[in-house]
């Protein structure tokens, strides 16, 4: 019962089950219409001969009554006393008559004739809704059911009730029936063979809808067993089968593939990520580790300087490791409304002790300041980084130059020194890149100040990309987003 396909079996026969109960209630609704109907006209019919005789003025003796055995006539007067019946009927119900047989005046031997008045009134002035004298009443007969006894025979009928008034002026009424036995057989008939048809059509509903999910759905367990066979092995490199088919369930396998993708390149970077952060963190801890043993020993030998040096470089590291995590862990920027220029030359003014002078040049803005949202640590840190990136490379020449770009505000840090070649203009991006002439632990750094400036514009909406300054060297381009109207 929890399985998918269980479900779709047992729905899918509740719903065939219900549609073809309807369906069979409307079919026996209307065959019994139809042959109701076809029993009203018969009884309409031999109603109608016997009530023209009757108005012709025929005594009942001499009625010619047609198949007496399917269709039993009794003739009733004014007050519901039955004057006339047919051979063989012996009771009837449904006709609202007093009896079945004749009244003693009209028993056999002494029936009157239609045309004899018993009250002697030939006056014209009776009900206008009955016929006039010697014809049948027009209107539509009544009709009602009942049962009849006919030589024994007790059965169903439909009675047709027709009034005609006698040359003398006598009103009768001629009950004449129709077996509904063809009726109620056909009805019956139609009826068991919908009720051993219908649980053999849901078996099969259901055994079909069964298969059908199974194959499926089929596909859907083959990516399941190949999901927990990754879990279970912890190989990313593994992937689900896709189906040949273009439905959901083959977008879903491409899915869960792409996902695979991406969490195995996720889980090699954060490998790569630590790896690379214990060989950066490993060099200047074993280099202050030796020089303090030196100096425990012989202290006379301390290199304070390298000492205070390696420990500024393991804070620098930590730091933006740190930063790398939180940025990772999807940190979010903020939303503080921050003016560039101004916090482009606050970062520059702060730097007294580089090795060539930065110059920083703000066009002015037409109408409006360079304002952006962001945070402005971490934007600070993305010009920081590119002005020291800019310093270890530059030979004499570090300018800084904010101006509108678009929709947003460019930041452009350009050096003079030998440039980014341009099959490395993507890589140095990546964490603990550098490139071979920035190799030197002093010089060099350990590759994770662009990957931090990149991540943080990333975050904030921007870009950062690498060019060839006019002076020849690398010109690198922050593009921020302005900052949303209040």
């Amino acid at each position: 019962m929890r399985s998918v396909r269980a479900r779709a079996a047992i729905g899918a026969t509740l719903v065939v089950a219900v549609a073809l109960v309807a369906a069979g209630l409307a079919v026996l609704s209307v065959l019994r219409t139809n042959l109701i109907d076809q029993a009203d006209l018969q009884a309409e019919v031999a109603a109608r001969e016997v009530a023209g005789q009757l108005a012709l003025d025929t005594a009942y003796a001499d009625l010619d009554l047609d198949d007496e055995e399917d269709h039993p006539v009794q003739v009733t007067d004014e007050e519901g006393r039955v004057v006339f019946v047919s051979k063989g009927l012996r009771a009837i119900s449904g006709t609202a008559s007093t009896g079945v047989s004749p009244v003693p005046s009209a028993s056999a031997g002494a029936t009157p004739s239609p045309g004899d008045d018993d009250d002697g009134d030939d006056d014209d002035g009776g009900d206008s809704a009955r016929p006039a004298r010697g014809e049948v009443s027009s209107d539509d007969p009544d009709f009602s059911d009942g049962t009849a006894t006919v030589d024994g025979k007790q059965a169903d009928y439909r009675f047709a009730a027709v009034e005609a008034t006698t040359p003398a002026g006598l009103t009768l009424t001629v009950h004449a029936g129709a077996p509904l036995a063809a009726e109620q057989e056909a009805v019956n008939t139609v009826r068991g063979a919908m009720l051993t048809g219908l649980p053999l059509l849901l078996a099969v509903v259901a055994g079909v809808t069964w298969l059908v999910t199974r194959r499926a759905l089929r596909p859907v367990e083959g990516i399941r067993r190949e999901m927990a066979a990754i879990t279970a092995s912890e190989d990313l490199a593994r992937r689900v089968p896709e189906p040949d088919s273009r439905d959901e369930i083959a977008a879903l396998a491409r899915t869960t593939n792409e996902t695979l993708t991406v969490l195995e390149a996720s889980v090699e970077r954060q490998r790569r990520f630590v790896a690379d952060a214990s060989h950066e963190l490993r060099s200047p801890i074993a280099s202050l580790r030796t020089q303090l043993e030196v100096a425990e020993a012989h202290p006379e030998l301390l290199d304070l300087p390298g000492a205070v040096a390696d420990t500024v470089r393991l804070q620098v590291l930590a730091a933006d490791l740190l930063l790398l995590a939180r940025l990772d862990a999807g940190e979010k920027p903020g939303a503080a409304r921050l003016e560039v220029g101004a916090l482009v030359r606050e970062e520059v003014s702060q730097r007294t002790g580089d090795r060539i002078p930065v110059t920083v040049e703000v066009e002015a803005a037409e109408g409006a300041s360079y304002e952006v949202n962001g945070s402005r640590g971490q934007l600070a840190r993305v010009v920081g980084n590119l002005l020291d990136n800019a310093q270890r490379h530059a030979e004499s020449r570090v300018a800084v130059r904010v101006a509108a770009d678009g929709a947003g505000v460019r930041v452009e840090v350009r050096d003079d020194g030998a440039g980014v070649p341009e099959d490395e203009r993507e890589r140095i991006f990546e964490r603990f890149v550098r490139l071979d002439d920035a190799r030197s632990r002093d010089d060099g750094g350990a590759g994770l100040g662009l990957a931090i400036a990149r991540d943080v514009a990333t975050r904030h909406g921007g870009t950062l990309t690498v060019h060839r300054a006019p002076e020849g060297g690398a010109a690198f381009r922050l593009w921020l987003p302005y900052a949303a109207a209040a």
